[in-house]
C-alpha cells in the first residue's frame, strides 16, 4: 500500500521515460561514429550469394528528423503532463479540456434551449426541432434501458403505453427523470402463509386481469391478498404514490404467469431508475420530458 501513497512510481516512470529518450540519442550518435573496417566498405553480411549489406551512413535528413522528434518529446513532456505527477507548465488537463468544450457547447445551445424552456412539454412533443433534440437526449441517456423505441423490456417499463408506475403527467415524468426512482417489492411469502397459500394468491392476482388461472385457487387466495392490498389496493389497481403496479391490467413488468408472480412473492424485487439531474441540465430535462410524454400521447 505504501507504494501507492508515496512518489515512487512517479519517479520510476519519469526516470524510465527520460533515460529511454536520452538512450535513443546516444545510440544514434554511437552508430554514426562506428565504422566497420572492410576492403569493400561493407558490413561483411552477404545474402543470396551477391547481396551485400553496405556500411553506408544514415541519410542526414533521417538523422535530423530523429533528433527533432526526440527534442519535440522533451518539449512536450515539459509543457504537458507525461512525467509521473508533473502537471506540465501549461496546466493542461483532459478534465479541463472537457469542461471547456461542454461550456462552449452550452453557450452555443443556450438560445435554442431558451426557446424550448418557454414551451410546455405538450408543445415540445409536437415541435419538430424539439423532437430531434429530445431524440438525441433519449438515445444517449434512456435507450440503454427502455430501448430505442421506448417500449422497454422485462424489468424496464414501456414508455409508449398508458401504464405508469408513478404517473404519466409531464410533472411526474420530469420528477422521475430529475430525481430517479427506487421501486421495492419486499418478499412477502412469510406473511402470506404456506407455499400453497402463495400459489393461491398468485392465481388470484392472475384473475384480476382476466388472465388464465385456477379459479378454485383464486377463490382461496382472495383472503390472503390483504397482505398485498396495503400497496396495490384492495382492488389491485395499484398506487402511483408508492409506485405499486396495477395488477388488474395485462401489463407485466417482471414476467407473466404463475411462476413469475410466485418469484415476486417469494423473493421480492428492487428496481432503480437513476437520477439524471447530475448529467442533464434543467433545460435538457424539460425537452426530454416533452419527448417522453409524447410517446404515450401521440
Amino acid at each position: 500500500m505504501s507504494d501507492f501513497t508515496s512518489n515512487f512510481w512517479t519517479v520510476y516512470i519519469s526516470v524510465i521515460t527520460l533515460v529511454g529518450m536520452v538512450a535513443c540519442l546516444v545510440l544514434l550518435w554511437v552508430t554514426g561514429k562506428t565504422h566497420v573496417m572492410s576492403s569493400d566498405d561493407s558490413t561483411g553480411h552477404v545474402w543470396d550469394e551477391d547481396l551485400r549489406e553496405m556500411n553506408n551512413p544514415l541519410p542526414r535528413w533521417w538523422v535530423w528528423m530523429f533528433v527533432i522528434s526526440v527534442v519535440f518529446g522533451f518539449a512536450y513532456l515539459a509543457l504537458y503532463p507525461g512525467l509521473g505527477s508533473h502537471a506540465g507548465t501549461l496546466g493542461w488537463t483532459s478534465l479541463g479540456e472537457y469542461r471547456a468544450e461542454v461550456s462552449k457547447a452550452e453557450a452555443d445551445e443556450a438560445p435554442l434551449y431558451a426557446k424550448f424552456s418557454a414551451m410546455t412539454p405538450e408543445a415540445l412533443s409536437r415541435d419538430p426541432q424539439a423532437k430531434l433534440v429530445g431524440e438525441r437526449l433519449f438515445m444517449n441517456n434512456c435507450a440503454q434501458c427502455h430501448g430505442s423505441d421506448a417500449r422497454g423490456s422485462k424489468g424496464f417499463p414501456n414508455l409508449s403505453d398508458s401504464d405508469w408506475l408513478y404517473g404519466g403527467s409531464p410533472d411526474k415524468i420530469k420528477e422521475t427523470i430529475t430525481l430517479g426512482r427506487i421501486g421495492q417489492m419486499p418478499p412477502i411469502a412469510a406473511a402470506v402463509g404456506t407455499p400453497d397459500d402463495a400459489k393461491n394468491v398468485a392465481n388470484y392476482v392472475l384473475s384480476l386481469s382476466g388472465s388464465p388461472h385456477d379459479s378454485l385457487r383464486a377463490a382461496l387466495g382472495k383472503s390472503k391478498f390483504t397482505v398485498c392490498a396495503a400497496c396495490h389496493g384492495a382492488d389491485g389497481k395499484g398506487n402511483q404514490a408508492l409506485g405499486a403496479p396495477n395488477l388488474s391490467d395485462n401489463t407485466w413488468l417482471h414476467g407473466y404467469g404463475e411462476n413469475a408472480i410466485l418469484a415476486m412473492v417469494n423473493q421480492g424485487k428492487v428496481n432503480q431508475m437513476p437520477a439524471q439531474s447530475g448529467l442533464l441540465t434543467q433545460a435538457q430535462i424539460h425537452v426530454l420530458t416533452g419527448y417522453v410524454w409524447g410517446f404515450s400521447n401521440k
